[in-house]
């Protein structure tokens, strides 16, 4: 495995190390240098198809390692622990959880965004956004040259995005409850959660029940420092893969839940301006210190939500004690829509 995509050589150590606990397979690859590269995914936990399951996706952009390398900090806890930890082993009995922690590494290992053919993969889904959408940023069909390339209209979704597609359906979709959590960086000085739709302003069908995530939030851990928010108070995007992928699960009976981790990069080039001057450093931390602290810090959200998913049951919001969550969220959120 080359040297430059070192996320992908632990991975595969992870798989080696898990073995007999992790279901791993090759959900696609691609070729950079000469080189297939695997599209890994992996589960753990109860395979019961009424089970509920909880998604984490990484590395969707190249450039954004961290989202990764996170992914990968919480597998190697994961897996450690469940040699030891009772209470992990009887949790993992209930739940199923599912990761995708290198999504694009075709990109990591080009250090871009896109992907080896200049397609943005968060931009590459079918839909349209509705209403103004900020110039190139939020998609452009223009040239795979330009940033934020949406890939030629009318053609099939990129060989990752299919990928991170057919995991979600197949492992997420199909179950009564299920949440994803997809790792980005590099919007701002705060980590934000972000739901959809990044390509409408109109509230998603579960919006209480992201609204009771917020609120247990809150109550469990009172001084974190997440803002959960629909990303499109920021901007609008077309493409937006996890609104393709919910807006396909309004389809079922089922629920699922996406969410978005956007970490806030540019507070580790505010501490270190050097960073600027690498395509990385905008991206990730560099410096050691800082990375561990990043690596620390995310383990009580990825934990949270899997516990979260495995105990749906006790906070679901349902009958008249929803609609007063719906009517919550709402006035944080939506208050135009009250």
């Amino acid at each position: 495995m080359p040297e430059n995509l070192p996320e992908l050589q632990e991975l595969e150590r992870l798989m080696e190390a898990g073995r007999g606990l992790l279901d791993a397979r090759v959900v696609a690859s691609v070729t950079v240098a000469n080189r297939r590269l695997p599209i890994y995914a992996l589960s753990m936990g109860c395979a019961r198809p009424d089970a509920p399951a909880i998604g984490y996706f990484g590395g969707v952009h190249g450039l954004e390692r961290i989202g990764s390398r996170i992914l990968l900090s919480f597998l190697h806890s994961l897996i450690a622990r469940s040699r030891w930890d009772s209470a992990l082993q009887e949790l993992l009995s209930r739940v199923r959880l599912v990761f995708m922690p290198i999504v694009n590494p075709g990109g990591m290992w080009r250090n871009t965004r896109c992907n080896t053919r200049g397609v943005d993969l968060m931009r590459n889904a079918p839909q349209e956004a509705e209403g103004k959408v900020p110039f190139l940023v939020g998609g452009q069909r223009f040239s795979a040259w330009l940033p934020w390339y949406r890939g030629p209209a009318q053609a099939p979704m990129e060989i990752e995005s299919q990928a991170v597609a057919e995991v979600v359906r197949s492992e997420l979709l199909s179950r009564p409850f299920s949440l994803a959590l997809d790792c980005h960086s590099g919007f701002g000085l705060r980590d934000r959660l972000w739901f959809p739709y990044a390509g409408s302003g109109e509230p998603l069908a579960h919006l209480a029940e992201v609204y009771a995530i917020k609120q247990l939030f809150d109550e469990t851990y009172p001084h974190h420092n997440y803002l959960l928010e629909p990303q499109c108070h920021h901007y609008r995007a077309h493409g937006d893969l996890w609104d393709f992928l919910y807006r396909q699960a309004l389809s079922t009976a089922n629920t699922f839940l996406p969410l978005t981790l956007e970490m806030g990069s540019w507070l580790w080039v505010k501490k270190n301006p050097r960073q600027l001057f690498s395509r990385l450093g905008i991206f990730n931390p560099i410096p050691a210190h800082r990375l561990q602290r990043v690596l620390r810090g995310h383990l009580v959200l990825l934990d949270f939500l899997l516990r979260v998913t495995l105990s749906h049951e006790r906070w679901l919001p349902a009958g008249e004690g929803r609609g007063r969550v719906q009517r919550d969220a709402l006035a944080l959120w939506f208050p135009e829509h009250r």
